[in-house]
Protein backbone atom coordinates (compact mmCIF):
# COMPACT_ATOMS: atom_id res chain seq x y z
CA UNK A 1 0.00 0.00 0.00
CA UNK A 2 1.36 3.41 -0.99
CA UNK A 3 2.24 5.74 1.86
CA UNK A 4 0.18 8.87 2.37
CA UNK A 5 1.84 11.84 0.65
CA UNK A 6 0.10 14.66 2.50
CA UNK A 7 0.42 15.47 6.20
CA UNK A 8 2.47 13.41 8.62
CA UNK A 9 2.55 9.79 9.68
CA UNK A 10 0.75 9.47 12.99
CA UNK A 11 1.81 7.26 15.85
CA UNK A 12 0.02 6.88 19.14
CA UNK A 13 2.06 4.66 21.41
CA UNK A 14 -0.44 3.17 23.83
CA UNK A 15 -0.73 5.89 26.43
CA UNK A 16 2.67 7.44 25.69
CA UNK A 17 3.23 10.56 23.66
CA UNK A 18 1.19 11.11 20.53
CA UNK A 19 3.78 12.00 17.94
CA UNK A 20 3.95 13.31 14.40
CA UNK A 21 6.94 12.11 12.42
CA UNK A 22 8.27 13.94 9.39
CA UNK A 23 11.44 14.28 7.39
CA UNK A 24 14.21 16.21 9.13
CA UNK A 25 13.66 19.94 8.81
CA UNK A 26 16.17 22.00 6.86
CA UNK A 27 17.73 25.13 8.35
CA UNK A 28 15.80 27.44 6.04
CA UNK A 29 12.44 25.71 6.49
CA UNK A 30 9.81 27.90 8.11
CA UNK A 31 8.67 26.45 11.41
CA UNK A 32 5.20 27.41 12.61
CA UNK A 33 5.15 27.88 16.39
CA UNK A 34 3.11 25.20 18.12
CA UNK A 35 0.96 27.80 19.86
CA UNK A 36 -0.10 29.20 16.46
CA UNK A 37 -1.45 25.87 15.21
CA UNK A 38 -5.15 25.71 15.98
CA UNK A 39 -6.30 22.23 17.06
CA UNK A 40 -8.98 20.50 15.05
CA UNK A 41 -12.45 20.68 16.57
CA UNK A 42 -13.80 17.12 16.52
CA UNK A 43 -17.48 16.46 17.26
CA UNK A 44 -18.24 13.16 18.98
CA UNK A 45 -21.72 11.65 19.29
CA UNK A 46 -22.36 9.54 22.37
CA UNK A 47 -24.12 6.70 20.51
CA UNK A 48 -26.20 4.20 22.49
CA UNK A 49 -26.02 5.10 26.20
CA UNK A 50 -26.49 1.46 27.24
CA UNK A 51 -23.54 0.24 25.18
CA UNK A 52 -19.76 0.51 25.42
CA UNK A 53 -19.87 3.84 23.60
CA UNK A 54 -19.26 6.11 26.58
CA UNK A 55 -16.56 3.76 27.82
CA UNK A 56 -14.49 3.90 24.61
CA UNK A 57 -15.08 7.65 24.26
CA UNK A 58 -13.94 8.46 27.80
CA UNK A 59 -10.96 6.11 27.59
CA UNK A 60 -9.89 7.73 24.32
CA UNK A 61 -9.97 11.17 25.94
CA UNK A 62 -8.64 10.16 29.36
CA UNK A 63 -5.08 11.25 28.62
CA UNK A 64 -5.42 15.01 28.25
CA UNK A 65 -2.24 15.20 26.17
CA UNK A 66 -4.39 14.38 23.13
CA UNK A 67 -6.01 17.81 23.56
CA UNK A 68 -2.81 19.31 22.11
CA UNK A 69 -3.96 18.03 18.70
CA UNK A 70 -7.73 18.31 18.77
CA UNK A 71 -10.53 19.87 20.77
CA UNK A 72 -13.30 17.36 21.49
CA UNK A 73 -16.95 18.38 21.49
CA UNK A 74 -19.02 15.54 22.93
CA UNK A 75 -22.73 15.58 22.07
CA UNK A 76 -24.53 13.75 24.85
CA UNK A 77 -25.62 14.13 28.44
CA UNK A 78 -23.46 15.31 31.30
CA UNK A 79 -25.47 13.17 33.73
CA UNK A 80 -25.09 10.05 31.61
CA UNK A 81 -21.40 10.78 31.09
CA UNK A 82 -20.93 11.17 34.84
CA UNK A 83 -22.77 7.89 35.43
CA UNK A 84 -20.41 6.03 33.11
CA UNK A 85 -17.37 7.79 34.54
CA UNK A 86 -18.33 6.60 38.01
CA UNK A 87 -19.27 3.08 36.86
CA UNK A 88 -15.88 2.72 35.18
CA UNK A 89 -14.02 4.25 38.14
CA UNK A 90 -12.30 6.72 35.83
CA UNK A 91 -11.53 9.34 38.44
CA UNK A 92 -12.30 13.02 38.08
CA UNK A 93 -12.57 13.41 34.32
CA UNK A 94 -13.73 17.02 33.99
CA UNK A 95 -16.50 17.96 31.58
CA UNK A 96 -16.73 21.50 30.28
CA UNK A 97 -20.50 21.74 29.78
CA UNK A 98 -21.49 24.14 26.99
CA UNK A 99 -24.68 25.05 25.13
CA UNK A 100 -23.18 24.93 21.64
CA UNK A 101 -20.00 23.97 19.82
CA UNK A 102 -19.21 27.66 19.37
CA UNK A 103 -18.48 27.85 23.09
CA UNK A 104 -15.95 24.99 23.02
CA UNK A 105 -12.59 25.72 24.63
CA UNK A 106 -9.28 24.19 23.63
CA UNK A 107 -7.58 21.65 25.92
CA UNK A 108 -10.90 20.77 27.56
CA UNK A 109 -13.40 17.95 27.18
CA UNK A 110 -16.35 20.00 25.98
CA UNK A 111 -19.83 18.50 26.34
CA UNK A 112 -23.00 19.75 24.67
CA UNK A 113 -26.12 18.62 26.55
CA UNK A 114 -28.54 17.48 23.84
CA UNK A 115 -30.92 15.90 26.35
CA UNK A 116 -32.73 17.98 28.94
CA UNK A 117 -34.77 15.28 30.65
CA UNK A 118 -33.54 12.40 32.80
CA UNK A 119 -32.18 9.42 30.90
CA UNK A 120 -32.47 5.96 32.39
CA UNK A 121 -29.36 3.88 31.73
CA UNK A 122 -29.90 0.12 31.43
CA UNK A 123 -26.45 -1.24 30.72
CA UNK A 124 -26.42 -3.96 28.10
CA UNK A 125 -30.06 -3.46 27.12
CA UNK A 126 -31.67 -2.10 23.98
CA UNK A 127 -34.26 0.53 24.93
CA UNK A 128 -36.31 3.14 23.11
CA UNK A 129 -34.88 5.82 25.41
CA UNK A 130 -31.35 4.93 24.31
CA UNK A 131 -32.39 5.07 20.67
CA UNK A 132 -33.92 8.54 21.07
CA UNK A 133 -30.87 9.82 22.94
CA UNK A 134 -28.57 8.50 20.20
CA UNK A 135 -30.60 10.26 17.52
CA UNK A 136 -30.66 13.61 19.35
CA UNK A 137 -26.86 13.60 19.62
CA UNK A 138 -26.47 12.65 15.96
CA UNK A 139 -28.89 15.33 14.84
CA UNK A 140 -27.16 18.09 16.83
CA UNK A 141 -23.67 17.10 15.70
CA UNK A 142 -24.73 16.81 12.06
CA UNK A 143 -26.17 20.32 12.13
CA UNK A 144 -22.97 21.74 13.60
CA UNK A 145 -20.92 19.80 11.04
CA UNK A 146 -22.98 21.24 8.20
CA UNK A 147 -22.60 24.76 9.61
CA UNK A 148 -18.83 24.40 10.02
CA UNK A 149 -18.82 24.69 13.81
CA UNK A 150 -16.87 21.42 14.01
CA UNK A 151 -14.25 20.16 11.55
CA UNK A 152 -15.26 16.49 11.59
CA UNK A 153 -17.62 14.09 13.34
CA UNK A 154 -16.81 10.78 15.01
CA UNK A 155 -19.94 8.77 15.78
CA UNK A 156 -20.35 6.41 18.70
CA UNK A 157 -21.96 3.03 17.95
CA UNK A 158 -25.74 2.93 17.71
CA UNK A 159 -28.36 0.18 17.76
CA UNK A 160 -29.86 0.22 14.27
CA UNK A 161 -33.17 -1.06 15.60
CA UNK A 162 -33.95 1.13 18.60
CA UNK A 163 -32.94 4.35 16.83
CA UNK A 164 -35.61 3.89 14.16
CA UNK A 165 -38.30 6.57 14.22
CA UNK A 166 -40.11 9.01 11.94
CA UNK A 167 -36.93 11.12 12.04
CA UNK A 168 -34.48 8.29 11.48
CA UNK A 169 -35.59 5.72 8.93
CA UNK A 170 -32.23 4.53 7.66
CA UNK A 171 -30.16 1.32 7.83
CA UNK A 172 -27.33 3.19 9.57
CA UNK A 173 -25.18 6.30 9.92
CA UNK A 174 -23.89 6.13 6.34
CA UNK A 175 -27.30 6.35 4.69
CA UNK A 176 -28.53 8.97 7.18
CA UNK A 177 -25.60 11.29 6.45
CA UNK A 178 -25.85 10.73 2.70
CA UNK A 179 -29.48 11.86 2.92
CA UNK A 180 -28.70 14.85 5.12
CA UNK A 181 -26.00 16.11 2.78
CA UNK A 182 -27.93 15.11 -0.35
CA UNK A 183 -25.10 12.96 -1.60
CA UNK A 184 -25.67 10.10 -4.03
CA UNK A 185 -21.96 9.48 -4.50
CA UNK A 186 -20.94 7.95 -1.18
CA UNK A 187 -19.08 4.85 -0.12
CA UNK A 188 -18.79 2.93 3.14
CA UNK A 189 -15.01 2.57 3.48
CA UNK A 190 -13.31 0.49 6.17
CA UNK A 191 -9.79 1.67 6.97
CA UNK A 192 -6.88 0.10 8.83
CA UNK A 193 -3.10 0.13 8.65
CA UNK A 194 -3.16 -2.84 6.26
CA UNK A 195 -6.11 -2.13 3.95
CA UNK A 196 -8.88 0.18 2.81
CA UNK A 197 -11.96 -1.68 1.63
CA UNK A 198 -15.26 -0.27 0.39
CA UNK A 199 -18.58 -1.94 -0.32
CA UNK A 200 -20.39 -1.66 -3.66
CA UNK A 201 -23.65 -2.48 -1.88
CA UNK A 202 -24.00 -1.64 1.81
CA UNK A 203 -26.65 -2.50 4.35
CA UNK A 204 -28.95 -4.55 2.12
CA UNK A 205 -30.14 -8.17 2.30
CA UNK A 206 -27.80 -10.59 0.56
CA UNK A 207 -30.61 -11.86 -1.68
CA UNK A 208 -30.91 -8.37 -3.20
CA UNK A 209 -27.22 -7.93 -4.04
CA UNK A 210 -27.14 -9.50 -7.55
CA UNK A 211 -30.01 -7.34 -8.77
CA UNK A 212 -28.35 -4.18 -7.42
CA UNK A 213 -25.00 -4.78 -9.12
CA UNK A 214 -24.81 -2.79 -12.35
CA UNK A 215 -22.09 -1.44 -14.58
CA UNK A 216 -23.14 2.11 -13.73
CA UNK A 217 -23.02 1.46 -9.97
CA UNK A 218 -19.60 -0.19 -10.15
CA UNK A 219 -18.14 2.65 -12.18
CA UNK A 220 -19.60 5.15 -9.73
CA UNK A 221 -18.06 3.37 -6.71
CA UNK A 222 -14.68 2.98 -8.44
CA UNK A 223 -14.71 6.70 -9.13
CA UNK A 224 -15.59 7.54 -5.51
CA UNK A 225 -12.83 5.22 -4.27
CA UNK A 226 -10.30 6.79 -6.61
CA UNK A 227 -11.28 10.33 -5.61
CA UNK A 228 -11.16 9.66 -1.88
CA UNK A 229 -7.77 7.94 -2.09
CA UNK A 230 -6.39 10.96 -3.94
CA UNK A 231 -7.98 13.77 -1.91
CA UNK A 232 -8.54 12.23 1.52
CA UNK A 233 -5.53 9.90 1.75
CA UNK A 234 -2.98 11.76 -0.35
CA UNK A 235 -2.26 8.97 -2.84
CA UNK A 236 -1.51 10.44 -6.26
CA UNK A 237 -2.19 7.38 -8.44
CA UNK A 238 -4.14 4.86 -6.36
CA UNK A 239 -4.40 1.23 -7.40
CA UNK A 240 -7.86 -0.24 -6.88
CA UNK A 241 -8.76 -3.93 -6.78
CA UNK A 242 -12.32 -5.05 -7.57
CA UNK A 243 -13.57 -8.35 -6.19
CA UNK A 244 -15.85 -10.75 -8.05
CA UNK A 245 -19.44 -11.49 -7.05
CA UNK A 246 -19.48 -15.25 -7.57
CA UNK A 247 -17.20 -18.03 -6.26
CA UNK A 248 -13.88 -18.03 -8.14
CA UNK A 249 -15.02 -14.75 -9.77
CA UNK A 250 -17.43 -16.79 -11.88
CA UNK A 251 -14.78 -19.02 -13.52
CA UNK A 252 -15.35 -17.29 -16.85
CA UNK A 253 -19.11 -17.79 -16.74
CA UNK A 254 -19.24 -21.32 -15.32
CA UNK A 255 -20.29 -20.16 -11.83
CA UNK A 256 -22.07 -16.95 -12.78
CA UNK A 257 -22.05 -14.37 -15.54
CA UNK A 258 -21.98 -11.08 -13.60
CA UNK A 259 -18.19 -10.85 -13.84
CA UNK A 260 -18.24 -11.17 -17.64
CA UNK A 261 -21.29 -9.03 -18.35
CA UNK A 262 -21.07 -6.31 -15.66
CA UNK A 263 -17.90 -6.19 -13.57
CA UNK A 264 -15.22 -6.53 -16.28
CA UNK A 265 -16.85 -3.92 -18.57
CA UNK A 266 -17.06 -1.49 -15.63
CA UNK A 267 -13.37 -2.01 -14.83
CA UNK A 268 -12.45 -1.46 -18.47
CA UNK A 269 -14.39 1.81 -18.57
CA UNK A 270 -12.70 2.97 -15.37
CA UNK A 271 -9.30 2.32 -16.95
CA UNK A 272 -10.33 4.20 -20.08
CA UNK A 273 -11.14 7.17 -17.81
CA UNK A 274 -7.64 7.12 -16.35
CA UNK A 275 -8.22 5.15 -13.15
CA UNK A 276 -6.02 2.21 -12.18
CA UNK A 277 -8.66 -0.47 -11.55
CA UNK A 278 -7.95 -4.22 -11.65
CA UNK A 279 -9.92 -7.43 -11.30
CA UNK A 280 -12.26 -9.05 -10.75
CA UNK A 281 -10.44 -11.08 -8.10
CA UNK A 282 -11.87 -14.13 -6.31
CA UNK A 283 -12.23 -13.00 -2.68
CA UNK A 284 -10.90 -16.16 -1.02
CA UNK A 285 -7.59 -16.28 -2.84
CA UNK A 286 -7.26 -12.50 -2.86
CA UNK A 287 -7.16 -12.28 0.93
CA UNK A 288 -5.69 -15.72 1.57
CA UNK A 289 -2.61 -15.00 -0.55
CA UNK A 290 -2.13 -11.43 0.75
CA UNK A 291 -2.68 -10.06 -2.76
CA UNK A 292 -4.66 -7.27 -1.07
CA UNK A 293 -1.40 -5.70 0.15
CA UNK A 294 -0.54 -4.69 -3.44
CA UNK A 295 -3.45 -2.24 -3.64
CA UNK A 296 -4.34 1.11 -2.13
CA UNK A 297 -8.08 0.38 -2.13
CA UNK A 298 -10.35 -2.64 -2.52
CA UNK A 299 -13.98 -2.79 -3.58
CA UNK A 300 -16.11 -5.68 -2.33
CA UNK A 301 -19.45 -6.51 -3.93
CA UNK A 302 -21.40 -6.79 -0.67
CA UNK A 303 -21.18 -6.13 3.07
CA UNK A 304 -19.88 -9.41 4.47
CA UNK A 305 -17.50 -10.07 1.57
CA UNK A 306 -15.58 -7.00 2.68
CA UNK A 307 -16.26 -6.85 6.41
CA UNK A 308 -15.36 -10.44 7.29
CA UNK A 309 -11.72 -10.27 6.10
CA UNK A 310 -11.40 -6.67 7.33
CA UNK A 311 -12.57 -7.40 10.86
CA UNK A 312 -10.60 -10.65 10.97
CA UNK A 313 -7.43 -8.62 10.46
CA UNK A 314 -8.28 -5.23 11.98
CA UNK A 315 -11.12 -5.62 14.47
CA UNK A 316 -9.36 -3.83 17.34
CA UNK A 317 -8.16 -0.83 15.35
CA UNK A 318 -10.40 -0.63 12.28
CA UNK A 319 -12.27 2.54 11.34
CA UNK A 320 -15.43 3.17 9.31
CA UNK A 321 -15.11 6.24 7.06
CA UNK A 322 -17.94 7.59 4.90
CA UNK A 323 -16.22 8.52 1.65
CA UNK A 324 -17.78 10.86 -0.89
CA UNK A 325 -19.48 13.26 1.53
CA UNK A 326 -18.67 16.98 1.55
CA UNK A 327 -17.95 16.58 5.29
CA UNK A 328 -15.73 14.21 7.29
CA UNK A 329 -17.28 11.43 9.36
CA UNK A 330 -15.62 8.39 10.93
CA UNK A 331 -16.60 5.80 13.52
CA UNK A 332 -15.09 2.77 15.22
CA UNK A 333 -15.44 -0.49 13.31
CA UNK A 334 -17.25 -2.19 16.20
CA UNK A 335 -20.86 -1.98 17.33
CA UNK A 336 -22.65 -1.53 20.65
CA UNK A 337 -21.16 -4.67 22.29
CA UNK A 338 -23.90 -4.79 24.93
CA UNK A 339 -22.29 -7.88 26.47
CA UNK A 340 -19.29 -5.75 27.55
CA UNK A 341 -21.21 -2.67 28.72
CA UNK A 342 -20.23 -1.52 32.21
CA UNK A 343 -17.52 -4.15 32.64
CA UNK A 344 -14.54 -1.90 31.88
CA UNK A 345 -13.29 -4.42 29.30
CA UNK A 346 -13.84 -2.54 26.02
CA UNK A 347 -10.78 -1.43 24.07
CA UNK A 348 -10.74 2.24 22.98
CA UNK A 349 -8.24 1.59 20.18
CA UNK A 350 -10.75 1.63 17.33
CA UNK A 351 -12.42 4.80 18.57
CA UNK A 352 -9.08 6.50 19.09
CA UNK A 353 -8.04 5.57 15.55
CA UNK A 354 -11.35 6.97 14.27
CA UNK A 355 -10.45 10.34 15.82
CA UNK A 356 -6.98 10.31 14.30
CA UNK A 357 -8.27 9.31 10.86
CA UNK A 358 -10.80 12.17 10.98
CA UNK A 359 -7.96 14.62 11.64
CA UNK A 360 -5.87 13.09 8.85
CA UNK A 361 -8.68 13.43 6.31
CA UNK A 362 -9.45 17.04 7.27
CA UNK A 363 -5.76 17.92 6.95
CA UNK A 364 -5.35 16.09 3.64
CA UNK A 365 -8.46 17.68 2.13
CA UNK A 366 -7.33 21.17 3.07
CA UNK A 367 -3.87 20.63 1.62
CA UNK A 368 -5.20 19.00 -1.56
CA UNK A 369 -7.72 21.79 -2.13
CA UNK A 370 -5.06 24.43 -1.48
CA UNK A 371 -2.51 23.06 -3.94
CA UNK A 372 -5.19 22.49 -6.59
CA UNK A 373 -6.77 25.93 -6.51
CA UNK A 374 -4.76 27.11 -9.53
CA UNK A 375 -3.24 23.99 -11.08
CA UNK A 376 -0.69 24.23 -13.86
CA UNK A 377 -1.28 22.45 -17.12
CA UNK A 378 0.18 18.95 -17.21
CA UNK A 379 3.23 18.70 -19.43
CA UNK A 380 3.93 15.76 -21.72
CA UNK A 381 6.58 14.48 -19.32
CA UNK A 382 4.04 14.33 -16.48
CA UNK A 383 1.36 12.40 -18.32
CA UNK A 384 0.40 9.07 -16.80
CA UNK A 385 2.08 6.03 -18.21
CA UNK A 386 0.97 2.41 -18.18
CA UNK A 387 3.82 1.35 -15.90
CA UNK A 388 1.55 0.71 -12.91
CA UNK A 389 -0.82 -1.38 -15.01
CA UNK A 390 2.06 -3.40 -16.44
CA UNK A 391 3.45 -4.09 -12.97
CA UNK A 392 0.13 -5.45 -11.77
CA UNK A 393 -0.80 -7.31 -14.95
CA UNK A 394 0.92 -10.43 -13.63
CA UNK A 395 -1.41 -10.44 -10.62
CA UNK A 396 -4.45 -10.79 -12.88
CA UNK A 397 -2.74 -13.43 -14.99
CA UNK A 398 -1.90 -15.46 -11.88
CA UNK A 399 -5.21 -14.98 -10.08
CA UNK A 400 -6.55 -18.40 -11.04
CA UNK A 401 -3.45 -20.10 -9.67
CA UNK A 402 -4.08 -18.99 -6.11
CA UNK A 403 -7.56 -20.46 -5.93
CA UNK A 404 -8.10 -23.97 -4.64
Amino acid sequence: MENDQFGFEQNYKGGNDYEYESDQESDDQEVIPQEDIKPFRIGITHGDVNSISYEVILKSLQDDRVFEYFTPVLYGSSKVASYHRKALNMGETAFHVIRSAGQAEDKKLNLVNVITQEVKVDLGQSTDVAGKAAYLALEAATLDLAEGRIDAMVTGPINKQNIQSKDFNFPGHTEYLAGKFQSRDYLMLMVSQSMRIGMITGHVPLRDVPSLISEELLLQKIRIMNNTLVRDFGIRKPRIAVLGLNPHAGDKGVLGVEEETIIIPAIQKACEQGMLAFGPYPADGFFGSSTFSNFDGILAMYHDQGLIPFKSMAFQAGVNFTAGLPVVRTSPAHGTAYELAGKNQASPESFREAIYLAMDVVRNRRLFDEINQNPLKISALEEDSDKDKDELKSLEDDSDQIIL
